[in-house]
């Protein structure tokens, strides 16, 4: 076995995947998790993983190229090209190693993987297992991997563990004589977190790799759960690497507008389900050609014009406000595909509807947006690396450039398996990383952050949690215009950061520890976004600005160039310390 240490932060696809990739490399490999293996936004994921198969065993007509164009177009033209042709080109090769370690996708009469249509693609290449519950399967599968390679002694598993900061090796003159005027680099040496017990550990390593997933508390209506609170990238931000695309936060369109806001899957509407208002007008073709299965932001966007246009009519006839919610109508598909149908191709939202009291055989869905995914995140080259020498980053943490402006549905899973894979392989091949003059990392794709460089204060203490939340969702959520990202940077504060390991105060209904070190990382991203959608005076996929829609002079969403905010923190708080060795923490 190597004596290289890699340390996997987050147990989502990305994360498991990575670890397991790592240790069949020889790699010595600790998968560290603040929750427990199951805990990510992975296990919740229903529609599926995309992917073109191999001939014969695609969609007819479908084809990687088809697959890059759905994406490139879905992405708003803010997609890096290289890399969603990545994605889609390799996809079918992690789908076979996902396979590999056990996960099971559902098979059709013929004993062929069945495929499903979902929003924005041009043919059904959606795989599900479990009819909807997909997620839950993929993780399952990954985790019973993982605690098997765990139990032959070729990882280690910290579950309950809780990252709270990067540490650096002291700094190295630069080993390129290109970069010979540039000042020494801190690496990566390991990571210091809180154990089961709350008590502060620090474990070494050669290299860390962030799979922390996304920061759906941001937001009061999330499908997100309640570990997505942006560690990673709080973390990353600290260390000093290159952020992008923070703007970009993708709105699911029909979570349940009851309970705690449970995701209906697009691939129902993939089958036929139809949005309708309270009287029963099916109203998306108002708003695109393509309807109920237009883009995820464009659906979102629909659904809030709609609301707002019948709130107006609320108001001319007398009455006090127009509804909060819009309806999902899934009746025909029961209709058209006979009896059981629903349960049987959809289980797990048959049974988490009837259990809030709904029949959808015959019941609309009350449904309304939620926040869902993060585009935007730690910004990384093609093979996972970030501008921190030693920090990869892979799944919703990272921002690769594949998604844009806006995900296409069931590319999320996808990414995490191609870009962890890429990452492992980075690290085994052991690849340098290459230093710019002005210190920061060159990196293909991610140019030189000056121009967004954020610069830190003394920061605000972070305000109680549920406030931050409904100031984010009032002022930065589906759509956006200046006056209310001006209230929410003025409510949060600047994007700045206090010390490490030093909680903010403040009044929070939970006075732990971690919850405290949470609240910290949410109030930092929260700033961190809000000030990067206040830069993007346009509108491009999920970030809309009711105040710049669209300049009239700007070429159509497809046609688009990148064109991607990069943010610093020129004033890193990396702590250089000699960590123990793992065998004196473990």
């Amino acid at each position: 076995m190597s004596n290289s240490h890699l340390v996997v932060v987050g147990s989502g696809i990305a994360g498991l995947y990575g670890a397991l990739l790592a240790a069949e490399a020889g790699v010595r490999v600790t998968l560290l998790t603040k929750g427990t293996l199951a805990q990510s936004n992975t296990h919740q994921a229903q529609g599926g993983i995309c992917a073109v198969l191999a001939e014969g065993e695609a969609a007819p007509g479908d084809s990687v190229e088809a697959h890059i164009a759905d994406t490139l177009k879905a992405g708003a033209g803010q997609c890096d090209p290289d890399a969603v042709r990545i994605l889609c080109t390799e996809a079918a090769g992690d789908i076979a190693a996902l396979e590999r370690f056990g996960v099971r996708f559902d098979r059709d009469a013929a004993g062929r993987r069945a495929l499903g249509l979902e929003g924005a693609h041009s043919a059904a290449r959606i795989l599900h297992a479990g009819g909807d519950a997909t997620g839950a399967a993929i993780a399952d599968g990954l985790i019973n991997a993982v605690r098997d390679a765990a139990d032959l002694g070729l990882m280690t598993v910290l579950e309950g563990c809780f990252a709270t900061e990067l540490l650096a090796r002291p700094a190295a003159p630069a080993a390129d004589p290109h970069d010979a005027g540039s000042p020494p680099r801190a690496a990566i040496a390991g990571i210091a977190y809180l154990d089961q017990g709350d008590e502060r550990q620090a474990l070494e390593a050669d290299a860390v790799l962030l799979a922390t997933g996304g920061a759906g508390q941001l937001f009061e209506f999330t499908t997100n759960p309640a570990v997505a609170t942006g560690d990673g990238v709080a973390l990353a931000w600290r260390a000093g690497a290159v952020l992008a695309d923070l703007e970009y936060f993708q709105f699911h369109p029909t979570a349940l507008a009851v309970g705690q806001n449970f995701l209906i899957s697009e691939a129902v509407r993939g089958a036929g389900a139809v949005l309708r208002d309270a009287n029963g007008e099916a109203f998306m073709p108002r708003y695109h050609p393509e309807g109920d299965l237009a883009p995820r932001d464009v659906v979102s966007r629909s659904i809030a014009a709609h609301l707002e246009t019948l709130a107006a009519e609320a108001g001319l006839a007398g009455r006090d406000e127009g509804p909060h919610h819009v309806f999902l109508d899934a009746t025909g598909i029961e209709t058209a595909n006979g009896h059981g149908y629903l349960a049987r191709r959809f289980p797990t939202i048959d049974a988490a509807t009837a259990a809030l009291g709904f029949d959808w055989r015959r019941d609309w869905l009350p449904v309304a947006p939620a926040a869902h995914y993060w585009m935007g995140g730690v910004a990384t080259d093609l093979h996972g690396r970030t501008s921190v020498p030693g920090l990869f980053a892979a799944g919703e943490a990272a921002c690769t450039g594949v998604h844009g402006a806006n995900r296409l549905a069931s590319n999320s899973l996808l990414e995490g398996l191609v870009f962890s894979r890429r990452a492992v392989a980075a690290f085994t091949g052991g690849s340098a990383w290459h230093v710019m003059h002005d210190g920061a990392a060159s990196l293909p794709g991610v140019p030189a952050p000056a121009a967004g460089e954020v610069r830190e204060t003394a920061a605000p203490a972070a305000p109680p949690r549920p406030e931050l939340r409904h100031v984010m969702a009032a002022h930065a959520g589906v759509v956006r215009d200046s006056h209310g990202l001006q209230e929410a940077a003025a409510a949060l504060g600047t994007p700045a950061e206090t010390g490490v390991g030093r909680p903010p105060s403040g009044d929070h209904p939970d006075t732990s520890e971690r919850r405290e070190l949470e609240d910290r990382n949410l109030a930092l991203v929260a700033r961190l976004l809000v000030h990067a959608a206040q830069a993007r005076e346009n509108s491009a996929g999920a970030h809309f600005r009711s105040d710049f829609p669209q300049a009239t002079d700007a070429p159509s969403p497809h046609q688009a160039a990148r064109a991607s905010n990069h943010w610093v923190n020129p004033v890193p708080t990396l702590t250089t310390t000699e960590p123990q060795r793992e065998s004196e923490t473990v």
